[in-house]
């Protein structure tokens, strides 16, 4: 298997994992397992109260990590690599190491809110790192770049740092409880002014919500009128198509009084939002190096 391919694997994986523990936390199953790497002192425990979305959480997780040791290791020792291949797979190594070091701590601090943010954070910069990965080991011919190419890369970049900081906000409110700290819409409670750190936390989510959406149709808008490859627009179109699926999804939350579906759902998505711009940004960095002969995928 290429090493792109065996790369956009680890993706698919890290993401249904990132997914899984989600749910896992959504179905207050999050400290079903209270001790690490055990789990109620046991390799296989009894499966009640919620005990098997958390054990598989932490099963899927060691397969995983497999994965990405070695996607890391035909990365590190492939020959003559694609520009960029190396440099990603380091960030991949520092991220993996951290993320592993933060499973376990997020345990021992009972799933705190912050501790559920930097577990979230990381593992989604985790799967972006190994979303470039794939992209410049797959990398082929390049078309000599426009002036405007790296001012692409670096609106896309924006965006995807806006998309990256609403979604960790949103995890922080999740984990909080602050999830129907405000009930209406546009201000909490019927009023603009709030009260409550709850409160507060909800509707500094929803400016950076709002913030997402500027910089998600600025991008888009940047993208179309440059000289940008169709990939970067289409990955930049499907990003802010997610925006506006996830006002939706945020609405329907508000409105149904946060089913464990919809919350799902909308963690789920804003997961694929950062992805993508993210997916965007590194093809628009891409199109902006030097033009470059076509790399052989091993």
């Amino acid at each position: 298997m290429s090493l792109a391919r065996l790369s956009w694997c680890a993706v698919a994986v890290a993401f249904g994992e990132v997914l899984l523990g989600s749910w896992t936390r959504i179905n207050g199953a999050g400290m079903t397992c209270p001790d690490y790497p055990l789990c109620r002192g046991r390799i296989v425990p009894a499966f009640d109260g919620g005990v098997i979305w958390e054990w598989t959480h932490r099963f899927t997780a060691l397969a995983l990590a497999l994965l990405i040791l070695v996607t890391l290791v035909r990365a590190f020792y492939w020959r003559n690599p694609a520009p960029g291949v190396r440099a990603a797979a380091g960030v991949v190594w520092v991220l993996f190491m951290i993320q592993l070091f933060l499973g376990a701590e997020t345990v021992k601090l009972s799933n705190t809110p912050i501790s559920v943010v930097w577990h979230w954070g990381t593992a989604m910069a985790l799967i972006a790192s190994l979303a470039a990965l794939a992209i410049f080991a797959g990398a082929g011919h390049s078309q000599r770049p426009s002036g405007n190419a790296w001012a692409v890369a670096a609106v896309l970049a924006f965006a995807a740092s806006v998309a990256f900081v609403t979604m960790c906000v949103g995890a922080y409110v999740s984990s909080s409880g602050a999830g129907l700290a405000c009930v209406t819409i546009p201000g909490c409670a019927g009023n603009v002014v709030v009260f409550g750190n709850g409160q507060y936390v909800q509707m500094l989510h929803r400016i950076a919500a709002a913030s997402s959406l500027l910089a998600a149709v600025g991008a888009f808008a940047f993208a179309w009128i440059q000289r940008v490859s169709a990939r970067v627009r289409l990955w930049t179109a499907v990003a802010l198509a997610l925006v506006f699926v996830q006002i939706v999804l945020g609405l329907l939350n508000v409105a149904l009084r946060l089913p464990i579906d919809l919350r799902e759902a909308h963690a789920a998505n804003a997961a694929l939002i950062f992805l993508a711009f993210a997916c965007a940004t590194t093809l628009a960095a891409l199109d902006a190096s030097p033009a470059r002969e076509s790399v052989q995928a091993v």
